[in-house]
């Protein structure tokens, strides 16, 4: 009689492997001085350590205090995202790093805007789709739509594929802008 085969498990002397660890996107806030070179700074950081942006904003919040905000969406694993914002607080010109994706509740959104050439029926589809988006026409000729949309990236990045078969021909994207929600104050 054959005897049956059985597989007998096996561990590592070494213990147990690393768990694999899923990519997040996370977006961060960092208040610094508005001057010349600070971007850079940041930027450099990034750029350095292979990090990748996906999304990048950065206005003047305080005229008074010389204040800017900027606003970074990123991804990596957990501990690459808190590594990044360790290292942003050290920089000289930064005041606070708030990474919003662990903070708490928060509004993200971007602006868009879309040129679309067609006539005809294309034209039309077209108006429809950005009355349903809730776009707005900020300008118009016989051959072109350009649209205003406002959201979230997903809705963004739906307005785009429904607008490419109809003759999407150029999309100009602000990046997230983000802040808490309630009472909190960065």
């Amino acid at each position: 009689m054959a005897k049956a085969k059985t597989k007998e498990a096996t561990t590592s002397v070494y213990g147990a492997g690393p768990k694999s660890q899923v990519i997040e996107q996370h977006t961060l806030t960092i208040m610094v001085n508005n001057e010349p070179g600070v971007l850079a700074k940041v930027i450099g950081l990034f750029s350095a350590r292979g990090y990748n942006i996906e999304s990048l904003t950065v206005a003047e919040t305080d005229h008074d205090k010389n204040i800017s905000r900027i606003t970074i969406v990123a991804s990596g694993t957990p501990a690459v995202i808190e590594q990044i914002q360790h290292q942003l607080e050290r920089l000289v010109p930064v005041h606070k790093v708030t990474d919003l994706t662990v903070a708490g509740d928060h509004v993200s959104r971007e602006l868009g805007l879309f040129k679309v050439c067609g006539t005809g029926e294309h034209r039309i589809e077209a108006l429809r789709i950005a009355e349903i988006f809730g776009a707005n026409v900020v300008d118009s000729t016989l051959e072109s739509f350009i649209f205003e949309l406002t959201g979230k990236p997903d809705k963004i990045d739906a307005f785009v594929d429904l607008m490419r078969p109809l003759g999407l021909v150029n999309v100009s994207r602000s990046g997230s802008c983000a802040m808490m929600r309630g009472t909190i104050v960065l």
